[in-house]
């Protein structure tokens, strides 16, 4: 028996209020919340406030407490419309739909994972094992679009940057036999693009931190998300709430879960890094600063020799621009690396653009 509380908080259904205004909307939910009670109704609608913490509410006793029972028998639950949901889809024989919305950090996706695993929990327990394998698939599927899909903002660790249609399939029993999810919407614009404060998509950051040195040696890759641009603008590479490299695991798990090949894990992985190269090959801004930015770049190092009194030589200029750019990853000259044996001494330069090397001569 689930610890239910015969003390009234608030009121547990909106509709009951007297004065029908935002204050005491807002002030209702307040004090409900203070309680412990993340969950009122308003009719046949839950209202769910995301409580940050674990919450002992969903163990066995709260399921057997709400199977079978109509909504406003028990105190307000995401089961209690969960169970209405699922009765009223085998009464009548037609489907159903549960429809969730609210802001970014609100627990959206949380509380489709409830419903799912409260669901495998009801049905039927002599077929156990294989709702458990079809629910999981849903699980372990919902972990993947979470790490291609899901990213840090500056209001939530792990919003969900896509919409989502989530189905599960039943037989004329009422027990699960499959289900898929449909996205839509997704941000794209995130990766090659981020506000301070906030991420990329986590699948990259699980890569750079979860793959072994190995791994990313054979993908190319070093293990520093500040090495890549466009994982990097945020400057938000580490979340406390967050565990990339387990992560990246779960992630690999649920692929295998899926019925992934190892190949085409490995493929997943190449396409992964292959971005990540690719947003650090094209990021030419570092390249238009070492040339023409202002105080500091190659053209006002030319501008300041200009203004020099006496003769200024190419060699003078040259040795100019390898005190100021040495250590700079895309300049190279043969007296700041004697290996660079194709660029003739006191004579020439390299700049690694975008496009490829190009050698300028004095």
């Amino acid at each position: 028996m689930a610890n239910f509380t015969t003390e009234e908080i608030g009121k547990a259904d909106f509709v009951l209020l007297e004065d029908i205004s935002m204050n005491a909307f807002m002030a209702n939910l307040k004090q409900r919340f203070q309680k412990g009670k993340i969950y009122t109704y308003i009719g046949e609608v839950v209202v769910s406030v995301n409580p940050y913490r674990p919450m002992n509410i969903y163990e066995r006793s709260y399921i057997n407490d709400y199977k079978g029972r109509e909504m406003y028998e028990r105190e307000p639950h995401i089961f209690a419309l969960a169970d209405a949901a699922y009765r009223n889809m085998k009464r009548t024989g037609s489907d159903c739909c549960i429809v969730i919305s609210g802001e970014s950090g609100s627990g959206k996706t949380e509380a489709s994972k409830i419903i799912m695993r409260y669901i495998a929990e009801i049905t039927n327990r002599s077929q156990r094992a294989e709702i458990e394998r079809v629910t999981n698939m849903l699980i372990r599927s919902n972990q993947i679009m979470e790490a291609f899909g899901n990213a840090k903002t500056n209001r939530n660790d792990n919003s969900s940057r896509f919409g989502k249609y989530m189905d599960i399939n039943f037989d004329f029993t009422g027990e699960p036999t499959g289900g898929h999810i449909e996205n839509y919407l997704l941000e794209k614009s995130r990766v090659v693009k981020q506000q301070f404060g906030e991420r990329n998509f986590h699948i990259f950051y699980q890569l750079l931190m979860g793959a072994s040195e190995t791994q990313l040696s054979n993908l190319g890759l070093r293990k520093d998300p500040k090495a890549y641009h466009f994982v990097n603008q945020g400057d938000s590479n580490r979340v406390d709430s967050l565990n990339d490299r387990k992560d990246f695991d779960n992630v690999r798990n649920a692929m295998k879960v899926l019925g992934y090949t190892p190949q085409e894990i490995d493929t997943v992985s190449k396409l992964i890094a292959a971005i990540l190269d690719l947003i650090k090959y094209f990021n030419n801004k570092v390249i238009c600063d070492l040339v023409e930015q202002q105080h500091s770049g190659v053209i006002a190092l030319l501008d300041e020799a200009c203004f020099l009194v006496g003769t200024v030589t190419d060699k003078h200029f040259l040795h100019a621009m390898d005190e100021k750019f040495k250590g700079h990853d895309h300049y190279s000259s043969r007296q700041l690396d004697f290996s660079e044996k194709a660029l003739q001494r006191d004579e020439q330069f390299r700049i690694r653009h975008y496009a490829g090397d190009v050698v300028y001569f004095h």
